[in-house]
């Protein structure tokens, strides 16, 4: 019976232990996280068609579909609020077989959770991973508690600050600030800030953009996105800080400022993570955030991570007990998909937050001419690009 030892119990590592243990029956699974209580980082995640597909393979579809945000258009506005454009994104659906499920990071964390135990799989907390040694029968990782844990192979999924990444890549890997802070949070949707709950409306301006996206709950999740330096600050300062940064602003914006609750608003500085050239070595492989850590501009870090966790498990499923080519598997059809994509998602960034102004205005004038048509192409590309037995 094969041991496998997931490290990182977020959306990676809980979707991996899950699609690992389906696709390999018997097989021992067991995940080991840092922190010694499971708390959602941020307030929503917009899991889109790719990711829902995944989920959908391994029996809980029904839960996110339940607990999904019901989004059926999309927005824009200048930030005096004027209409750029706004459209059905039914034909986007129709075209990736699929609807977009964006929903409460604790919602998203429990259906994960419930269907690790329904799989029959531990989740160990208050388990920091500091390094692993391996031979060649067996892989060993050892925890800043003193003990340890062994296994036939390890799965490294402990997001964007992994320090068991390095071994694998054998240099450290430096995460890379995409040039703006993001505040997000959820409140209750309510007319002051939009009279179409399944709408996500989108205000852009001067290289800012503040959002906010149904996410089920009858709430809408918000982002604000701020470019500039990073500079440190703390809850009690997060309001007077969007005011100052978003004075005249359209009144929606005013009032989800006033309406948001400063206490439970995440203030996230973004990073992504310099392209990586393989994904595994030996007995250990890594995947999500540890792997490709993203800007969220394409939103595809969470789906990325479930893509990994679908591939990575039909590899070892494919190849038996061959693991490096199992591994070697997973790089081919893994690293150019999320390699790209990371790249993507920080040229969008750079657009959409002012880096090159010209870009950033061009991107508005664009904005008032679209139909629809040409942003549900770039993200059906993106999609699209996902496993094709995911539409089996």
């Amino acid at each position: 019976m094969v041991k496998i030892i997931v490290i990182g119990a977020g959306i990676g590592g809980l979707t991996a232990s899950i699609a690992l243990h389906q696709a390999l029956p018997g097989a021992d699974i067991q995940v080991y996280e840092r922190v010694p209580e499971l708390l959602p980082i941020g307030a929503a995640i917009s899991v889109w068609s790719n990711g829902v597909k995944v989920l959908k393979k391994l029996g809980l579809g029904d839960q996110i579909e339940g607990y999904a945000g019901d989004m059926r258009r999309m927005a824009y506005h200048t930030k005096d609020g004027k209409q750029l454009c706004d459209f059905d994104l039914s034909p986007l659906y129709e075209q990736v077989k699929q609807r977009a499920c964006p929903i409460a990071r604790t919602n998203l964390q429990k259906l994960l959770l419930d269907g690790a135990k329904a799989n029959g799989i531990t989740v160990h907390l208050d388990k920091r991973g500091m390094d692993y040694t391996e031979s060649d029968q067996n892989i060993t990782v050892e925890f800043e508690d003193g003990t340890s844990e062994t296994g036939d192979l390890l799965v490294i999924a402990e997001g964007t600050h992994s320090r068991l990444r390095d071994k694998i890549v054998g240099r450290p890997i430096k995460r890379q600030y995409v040039g703006y802070t993001n505040y997000n949070g959820a409140v209750p949707i309510t007319p002051d800030l939009h009279n179409d709950a399944t709408t996500w409306n989108q205000f852009v301006g001067d290289g800012k953009r503040v959002s906010m996206m149904p996410m089920g709950d009858n709430k809408f999740y918000f982002f604000f996105d701020v470019p500039g330096e990073i500079v440190s600050s703390t809850p009690d300062q997060y309001r007077q800080e969007l005011a100052e940064q978003f004075k005249g602003w359209a009144e929606p914006v005013q009032n989800l400022i006033k309406n948001l609750d400063p206490t439970t608003v995440a203030r996230v500085p973004i990073h992504d993570v310099e392209e990586i050239e393989t994904f595994h070595k030996g007995r250990a492989v890594m995947m999500g955030d540890a792997a490709h850590g993203t800007a969220p501009d394409l939103g595809q870090g969470g789906c990325q991570a479930m893509e990994d966790a679908w591939v990575l498990a039909q590899a070892l499923k494919t190849h038996g007990a061959d693991f490096t080519a199992a591994f070697k598997q997973y790089d081919e059809r893994r690293v150019r998909r999320t390699v790209d994509l990371v790249s993507r998602a920080r040229k969008r960034a750079d657009m959409i937050h002012g880096k090159h102004m010209p870009d950033t205005l061009a991107w508005y004038d664009e904005l008032a001419k679209e139909t629809g048509v040409g942003i549900m192409e770039g993200m059906a590309k993106t999609i699209m690009g996902a496993p094709a037995e995911l539409d089996a």
